[in-house]
């Protein structure tokens, strides 16, 4: 299929969509390519012969055994129109409801043998007005987004590549950005790749070198905008999560890059199914929250190995490296957790192991043990030092489920400060650890404490030496990066 559309700098000129009898025209043709075509095969999109380089589309659905492949030089991108992507309950676009009205830009259900591969874009348009609905006009996607800060309700945007069951998912090279919501949910999928993917939200399209963006322009998190806001940070982006792979088995994510306004990986288990065997390997981790495991645990992850990773949090102040998240209200069994050549540095928190990430209900008890953390390197941070780092086990009326952890190899450049703020009446941490030290040096300390429940195992040390990091960082590849 050829474009009939042209962008220019990352952005399709508002003209084209002003009209909401024009806010989709690629979605009938593109939708109508895939019904037909035949498993085994792709659907391209290509540049026109004039130099048409965009389509915008609403919704699609994928089918089994078909592609969506998108040229180099090409553009999907999503319209700004919420009622294109409306479920029917009349609240996308809005704060409003239990955030789950709106349809994703791309959603695949139970297929079998699909993918989005390509060396071009789709893009969520999260930064441009918005067209339709109650906040035509007022706000943009991200506006949005924040009123889930400035209000408190559940803000009601599409996410862009939805997955829902079936098996052997494949992304390849595709380049997903300013996505409204999270920009990939592979949800109970058995068999999910993702391989030289790029995760960046915002784009320079709608922010400023440096994210240096003018007073009074990005989203106010008190105060819900009254006029679209006109310059973003991953800060004013929120829950833009990257890939969060969620109840699903023989997940590898590799060679990725990945930089936006929240996880840049979480891992969860908030069904019936547990999150088994996963692989994040070789790949590069900004601006974001991480690496994380949670806030849904409670159906159970086990088998999930990290290793040949990059994090520089360009000292975001919202930066976190490798956490695993829940409370007593999502709480289950996080085991066999294994972190192997973490490199990292610009992180405001390297490490997080919290069961009292949110209030919780008591009602389901986190568990994390069987973790190693192995070859870690923290280079430091002119902002942050040697960061902080929070260790917490769970204990509640008589429950007890110290987080039982390895750290061998584990080396910090500056040192690191070591929580001691509690969570959501938690207790203070650190508490109810049980660590194992070595055989790898170790140069960071913690006491012993009967009376928080710490205990302190020291293997005989080696002289290993700490994890080189020389080559581990890379700028991020492309050139609507802001940073």
């Amino acid at each position: 299929m050829t474009a009939n559309l042209q962008q220019t700098a990352g952005l399709l000129p508002a003209s084209i969509d002003a009209s909401l009898a024009n806010s989709n025209p690629d979605t009938v043709r593109i939708q109508a390519a895939i019904s037909s075509c035949p498993a085994g095969q792709a659907v391209t999109l290509t540049t026109g012969s004039s130099g048409q380089n965009a389509f915008l589309s609403g919704p699609i659905t994928l089918t089994s055994g078909v592609t969506l492949w998108i040229d180099q030089g090409v553009t999907l991108f999503a319209s700004r129109s919420p009622v294109d992507f409306d479920t029917g309950a009349g609240n996308c676009g809005t704060a409003a409801g239990d955030g789950k009205s709106c349809n994703a830009l791309i959603t695949a259900s139970k297929t079998q043998n699909s993918g989005v591969v390509g060396d071009g874009i789709i893009d969520g348009r999260g930064g441009s007005v918005l067209t339709s609905g109650a906040n035509a006009g007022i706000m943009t996607w991200w506006d949005v987004a924040m009123l889930n800060k400035s209000t408190g309700k559940s803000q009601n945007n599409p996410r862009m590549i939805q997955i829902f069951g079936g098996s052997n998912f494949t992304l390849y090279r595709i380049t997903v950005q300013n996505a409204p919501a999270f920009h990939v949910v592979p949800n109970t999928v058995s068999g999910f790749t993702a391989w030289g993917v790029k995760i960046l939200t915002p784009t320079l399209a709608y922010s400023k070198p440096g994210y240096a963006c003018p007073a009074g322009s990005s989203p106010d998190p008190t105060t819900p905008a009254t006029s679209p806001s006109t310059c973003f940070t991953p800060e004013t982006t929120k829950n833009t999560d990257g890939i969060d792979p969620g109840q699903s088995n023989n997940v590898l994510i590799a060679y990725s890059y990945f930089s936006g306004g929240d996880d840049n990986i979480a891992i969860k288990a908030s069904g019936s199914a547990a999150a088994l065997s996963h692989r994040i390997v070789h790949s590069h981790f900004y601006y974001g929250h991480g690496m994380s495991i949670g806030s849904e645990t409670n159906s159970g992850v086990d088998g999930i190995e990290m290793r040949d990773l990059s994090i520089d949090g360009q000292d975001s102040q919202n930066g976190v490296g490798i956490r695993i998240k829940s409370d007593d209200g999502r709480g289950g069994e996080v085991k066999n957790i294994s972190y192997q050549q973490i490199c990292m540095r610009n992180v405001k928190e390297p490490m997080i192991f919290d069961p009292y990430y949110s209030p919780g209900n008591h009602t389901s008890a986190p568990n994390f043990h069987d973790i190693t953390v192995s070859g870690f390197h923290y280079l430091g941070s002119a902002k942050y030092g040697g960061g902080t780092l929070t260790f917490n086990g769970y204990a509640y009326n008589g429950t007890l489920n110290p987080l039982k952890i390895t750290l061998d190899n584990v080396i910090f450049d500056s040192a690191p400060k070591i929580s001691n703020a509690s969570h959501n009446g938690g207790p203070t941490p650190p508490s109810n650890t049980q660590f194992i030290m070595g055989p790898g040096p170790v140069n960071f300390t913690v006491a012993s404490s009967a009376a928080n429940n710490v205990t302190i195992t020291e293997l005989p040390k080696n002289s290993q030496s700490a994890l080189d990091c020389s080559q581990a960082f890379v700028s991020f590849p492309s050139s609507a990066s802001p940073f």
